[in-house]
């Protein structure tokens, strides 16, 4: 007899669900019952909301309140499922608690306020958008401080819950299941088809194309660190920056500005309503973050010990 042939078969319902070293769900199979799990929290925990939600106004006050439900389904879901599905530790997602995680978050704002900074100078050089003044230059200040910072929650909330659902679960299974360039990209298209349900998405292609860049970039950032830290600044000073800082639609929305702008250029470029995400002006915005990010997790950055 043959050393193959002492081996044990393993049952083919056991080959289609587990892997093959361990007694571990395939990550196909993590993936889809974390995805099944996190609606049905979602939903529940959503329906006391559900009036309010349809029939008032985007405000911050509403925004938060849908990031709020979002933690509450994201968080616990990602936690339990890292647990007992992918049967790893919190920190080997990316979630290590230490010195550095403060540090990561505010060099991933800062990188993307000068990627907004540029984006607007592109636009404002080539005749695209025109400056109309400063929000205290019309709203009470205790109005201005009030807004910038219930958006500043909000936005806060959107870098963790995505950047957690996004770049730490389903990026990491994807990539375990298959290898980290299809995890980067098919979770990538996931993030930009999630941003399909937002307003201002009519050209879809654009939208979801854009969103898809978006995702491959802050996948760079955890991908260069291995800690999701850095994509939870680059989420946070990306949205903040891009609407409270200089004006321009955040991913469809239009949301309190302190800067007022108006933008006249082709929507082909500057995203028209959806903000730059959708418009050509992002490609040199993300070239010019990515070698930022680039110089601060090599140059920068203190180097991690794991």
């Amino acid at each position: 007899m043959t050393e193959l042939e002492t081996i044990p078969k393993r049952p083919i319902l056991e080959n289609i669900f587990l892997l093959p070293d361990e007694p571990r769900l395939r990550a196909g199979w993590r993936l889809a019952i974390h995805t099944v799990g996190y609606n049905i929290l979602l939903i529940c925990i959503a329906i006391p909301f559900a009036i309010p939600i349809l029939f008032l106004n985007i405000s911050p006050e509403n925004l938060l309140l849908n990031q709020a439900i979002a933690f509450f389904a994201i968080t616990p879901s990602v936690f339990l499922a890292r647990h007992f599905l992918d049967k790893r530790s919190l920190a080997s997602m990316g979630l290590k608690l230490d010195l550095q995680v403060l540090a990561d978050i505010l060099a991933g704002s800062i990188i993307t306020f000068l990627m907004m900074g540029l984006i607007y100078l592109i636009e404002w050089w080539f005749g695209w958008l025109s400056f109309d003044g400063f929000a205290w230059q019309t709203d009470a200040i205790s109005y201005v401080i009030l807004n910038t910072l219930l958006y500043l929650g909000v936005f806060i909330m959107v870098g963790w819950n995505e950047e957690l659902l996004f770049r730490g679960y389903r990026l990491q299974n994807l990539a375990d299941g298959l290898n980290p360039v299809w995890g980067v990209l098919l979770s990538s298209l996931w993030f930009g088809i999630a941003h399909l349900a937002n307003p201002n998405t009519e050209a879809k292609l654009f939208v979801a194309g854009g969103i898809l860049l978006a995702g491959v970039f802050l996948a760079y950032g955890y991908i260069t660190t291995k800690q999701l830290w850095l994509p939870i600044g680059l989420h946070i000073g990306w949205n903040f920056f891009e609407g409270v800082g200089f004006g321009f639609p955040v991913s469809g929305l239009d949301i309190y500005h302190l800067m007022r702008i108006t933008i006249n250029g082709p929507e082909l470029w500057t995203g028209g309503g959806f903000g730059p995400e959708a418009g050509l002006v992002l490609i040199p915005g993300l070239l010019f973050g990515a070698s930022l990010v680039f110089i601060y997790t090599r140059f920068i950055r203190k180097p991690s010990n794991d």
